[in-house]
């Protein structure tokens, strides 16, 4: 078996010799370079692990791991655009580098390119892969949808937060390792189960981001603390605050969501300091962990020798920060 290390590599080697040979370049260069400015390869690896679990080749799926990647890229590409960020990765966004119009463009044909390359993959598993990879599509854009239309919601409960995680964020890795279950030839059983340890893993995995927007050291988070707080986004740890604060929390909390005028930092402090008062770190610790194990459990299920599951395990908890 390869190391998640060893499958990132070949990954990354594989999307620097992606050839774009068609015209007009312009289209294609902003594809080029949205893939080339790097990234965990979190999909595309857990692709290639699931498959390693069960055959020893996994080179033979490249094309259909990088296939989610380029559709993960695509979704960033247009969210970049819709958010009118500056920067991806440390390097200005496809819009700001070239323009909106481009930027559309270039990622509706990342979609298609998508879709070329997740049909690269054997013929006889070809209906089931591309039904699978054309639900979580739609899945993951109504996701994107509910996020936005929560924007404009102060009314927002915990159960329709999760879902929308689930469909913005989970759904992709659930959907990396059960095609690379499919394509290795695993049973179905074996199959939905890898599904269900991925849609808790991505569970854990978002909401764990939340948390670092609030309390993550800015040196290893990448970013600056305390964005969802700047712009009202609608957080596991906001949705519980305004569930649990007693009326002066709530409105505090509700002075420094409509607030127009604000310093960035005292915003975030204050915010910050309600979340303290009412316990919201440790009620968000606790969530992440309960999705955590409950990952477990489908991975123990999983009818493989359980040393084969090593490398996929340990490679979730790094992704998560913890001890497998």
């Amino acid at each position: 078996m390869q190391t998640s290390k060893e499958i990132l590599k070949k990954i990354n080697d594989f999307i620097d010799q992606l050839p774009y040979e068609r015209k007009p370049q312009s289209l294609y260069d902003p594809v080029k370079y949205v893939l080339s400015i790097g990234g965990k390869r979190v999909r595309p690896v857990l692709m290639l692990l699931a498959y390693n679990m069960y055959k020893e080749d996994p080179e033979r799926i490249l094309m259909p791991a990088c296939a989610l990647e380029t559709y993960h890229n695509y979704t960033l590409l247009h969210d970049d655009l819709m958010d009118n960020a500056d920067v991806r990765r440390g390097v200005p966004t496809v819009h700001r580098k070239w323009d909106a119009n481009t930027a559309i463009l270039s990622g509706d044909s990342m979609l298609v390119l998508a879709y070329h390359r997740m049909l690269q993959c054997d013929a006889d598993k070809q209906p089931e892969v591309m039904s699978l990879f054309t639900e979580t599509a739609l899945e993951i854009g109504e996701g994107q949808q509910y996020d936005m239309e929560f924007e404009n919601r102060n009314d927002v409960t915990e159960a329709e937060y999760i879902e929308m995680i689930r469909l913005k964020t989970s759904v992709l890795l659930a959907c990396a390792l059960k095609i690379g279950a499919i394509l290795a030839g695993a049973s179905s059983e074996d199959a939905d189960n890898l599904y269900k340890f991925g849609e808790q893993i991505g569970l854990a995995f978002q909401l764990q981001d939340d948390l670092l927007d609030v309390y993550g050291d800015p040196k290893v988070f990448g970013k600056a603390v305390g964005g969802d707080i700047t712009c009202n986004k609608k957080t596991y740890m906001l949705i519980n605050a305004f569930q649990r604060a007693n009326d002066n929390q709530r409105a505090e909390l509700e002075r420094w969501v409509t607030a127009k005028d604000f310093d960035r930092n005292e915003k975030v402090a204050a915010v910050t300091d309600i979340y303290n008062q009412i316990g919201i770190r440790q009620i968000c610790e606790e969530k992440i962990n309960y999705y955590f194990e409950e990952s477990k459990k489908y991975l123990a299920k999983v009818n493989v020798a359980d040393e084969r599951k090593q490398i996929l395990r340990q490679y979730t908890a790094e992704m998560m920060k913890r001890e497998s």
